[in-house]
């Protein structure tokens, strides 16, 4: 055992003389960004197993009826206050923003169809599956996470059961049935809230505003924008049911898969968006 003169000693040695401790270098950005993207395709294919996990399960006996009117209550009406407000409020802003600035040049005819198109096509499918979206990824990623940390799911599987009937297949299904249903609400709403700012602020006949926007809006416009929510609520569950069954670690584990969710949801959201687009323009070209 080193003295307390031998310390001091060791202390007086020149720096080259004394031990060093290696201390690895960081990884470079490629490495970091390799390591990121094989953890996403990982994520990828666990998600595909969980869906046709899913879609094998939901043709089986029983159908979890009383589960999914369960999870569609819990999932679609206790999402009507954020998504009325969304659509309220997005309603006002877009036709302030239209109408200011097409009142410039003598264009204020053309607030309610311009306002309606961009509803019926991308504001109130993408803005409601988002912000809703995100609220049911999180609650569900939560919930199931909490049964995972806790064993529940364990016991589920002792018991014989299918985690994945039991606990996917009802609140996916409930997530398709729910988001049209909230996406043609909200569209309804924000046109009510434009047709309510345009004619309070800018004097503009509710009549005439919504008599331009039922010309410029045709059913391949409105069904262009609705047939891409189902896609999203499909989104939105799975993925908050596959962050919520890998969950580990206990209640940090939980608070952690439960940003990743929503951050997945989100990018996945807008992704899709872009490609049900582009394949909507295709099928129902202008």
């Amino acid at each position: 055992m080193a003295t307390e003169p031998d310390l001091e000693r060791a202390s007086e040695l020149p720096p080259s003389t004394r031990r060093r401790t290696y201390v690895p270098p960081p990884p470079s950005l490629l490495v970091r960004y390799l390591g990121r993207t094989m953890a996403a395709l990982g994520h990828a294919g666990l998600l595909g197993k969980l869906t046709w996990g899913a879609l094998r399960a939901s043709v089986r006996r029983p159908l979890e009826l009383r589960a999914t009117i369960y999870q569609m209550e819990a999932l679609g009406v206790r999402s009507l206050g954020i998504a009325s407000v969304v659509a309220l409020f997005t309603g006002l802003v877009m036709a302030t923003q239209f109408a200011y600035g097409l009142q410039k040049f003598g264009g204020m005819e053309y607030t309610g169809r311009i306002v309606g198109l961009s509803f019926a096509r991308e504001l109130a499918p993408a803005l409601t599956a988002l912000v809703v979206g995100g609220r049911i990824g999180s609650g569900i990623t939560a919930e199931i996470g909490s049964m995972a940390v806790t064993e529940q799911i364990d016991a589920i599987r002792a018991l014989g059961a299918d985690p994945i009937k039991k606990l996917v297949v009802p609140r996916l299904f409930a997530a398709l049935i729910v988001m049209p249903l909230l996406a043609a609400y909200a569209l309804v709403l924000g046109f009510l809230g434009a047709m309510f700012v345009t004619a309070v602020e800018f004097g503009q006949p509710p009549g005439f505003f919504l008599g331009s926007a039922i010309d410029a809006v045709r059913f391949a416009d409105y069904f262009s924008g609705l047939y891409k929510t189902p896609f999203f609520g499909a989104l939105a569950a799975l993925l908050g049911c596959h962050f919520g069954l890998i969950t580990r670690g206990g209640t940090e584990g939980v608070g952690n898969s439960t940003t990743r969710s929503v951050v997945a949801i989100s990018i996945a959201i807008l992704m899709a968006d872009f490609f049900l687009t582009k394949i909507s323009l295709i099928v129902w070209p202008n």
